[in-house]
């Protein structure tokens, strides 16, 4: 049995493609974070995209480290590779996420107890003739939504392709970022318009968004890193291939029952399955050649251990806490 796994053909060829997308999402997001900072002003909408933005580049980031760190070979002291430096990755960027996304809420909410009036001034950036700078700022917030909602989609399905969860998360931050822009355009547009708590309110908006995302991935890479069952890649729904290995065995002549169990490990799937055999005869060869078959099934399975048991211990169904 080999213990060391490569991507098929068809998904390296989508990794590749996830990694230019990924380092054309890094150049792109320093370009808007430092044409957001040069148009920032005092506006807390604006400050709070200029925040988001920065947070954006996490993911990327933990994408590009991971994905060539989890392809080192194992050794003693990681005997089963370094597979986990996705899951670590994902939970880095989550908590990132979470503890800026509450740091903006709470400053945000509390520039709207105090009543603070945000002031866009006048300035003179193409000579003496001045301008408004709330059109710079709707233009720079406009630089930095667009583009990232098309990246978003562009990333999607070849988060789905790979069953990368990092990946996915970047495509959900890029697409959502759509609500970022238009809350900050609102706020300014509210500034100019004389409402002065139309920009925390839009900060707050903002701000709550990222607290959400921030909280779902944080808790999605905490179960991963605790073995829940696998999951498919939004974890919407329990993934399929535990319950296809099961009644792959069971299809067997020699197997009176099974039990499949799974856990992630980064975009890849370990586990073990239980059987009990009809009878002794030849078992260890017929244990092998199922692993043989059983491993051909999906890309994602890396490592499968059959054991013969002369009876199947199942786990409780899970209780809602």
């Amino acid at each position: 049995m080999s213990l060391h796994h490569e991507l098929p053909p068809d998904k390296h060829e989508q990794l590749v493609k996830a990694v230019r997308l990924e380092w054309l999402s890094i150049v792109y997001l320093v370009t808007a974070v430092t044409l957001l900072y040069f148009t920032l002003g005092s506006s807390q909408a604006m400050k709070a995209a200029w925040v988001e933005d920065i947070l954006g580049l996490t993911p990327p980031i933990a994408f590009l480290v991971a994905s060539r760190v989890r392809n080192r070979k194992p050794n003693d002291r990681f005997p089963y590779g370094y597979h986990r430096a996705t899951a670590i990755a994902y939970l880095c960027a989550s908590v990132a996420l979470l503890a800026l996304g509450g740091f903006i809420l709470y400053d945000s909410v509390s520039k709207l107890a105090r009543f603070e009036h945000p002031p866009i001034d006048l300035v003179k950036p193409f000579g003496d003739r001045p301008v408004w700078l709330g059109w710079l700022m709707l233009g720079a917030l406009a630089y930095s939504t667009v583009p990232q909602v098309i990246l978003g989609r562009r990333k999607q399905p070849l988060a789905a392709e790979l069953n990368d969860k990092v990946l996915y998360a970047d495509a959900e931050m890029n697409r959502a970022d759509w609500m970022t822009g238009v809350a900050a355009m609102l706020g300014i547009v509210g500034i100019g318009l004389g409402l002065w708590w139309a920009d925390a309110v839009a900060a707050s908006i903002i701000s709550v968004d990222i607290v959400r995302d921030g909280a779902k991935n944080l808790r999605v890479a905490v179960d991963d890193l605790m073995d829940k069952e696998p999951t498919v890649v939004d974890d919407s729904r329990a993934d399929p291939l535990p319950l296809w290995i099961k009644n792959e065995l069971m299809l067997m002549d020699w197997v009176a029952d099974a039990e499949v169990r799974l856990r992630e490990e980064g975009h890849v799937f370990v586990g073990e399955a239980f059987v009990v055999p009809v009878d002794d005869t030849d078992l260890i060869g017929r244990m092998e050649r199922a692993n043989q078959r059983l491993r051909g099934l999906d890309w994602r399975l890396h490592e499968l251990v059959i054991a013969a048991v002369r009876e199947i211990d199942r786990p409780e169904p899970a209780r809602e806490p």
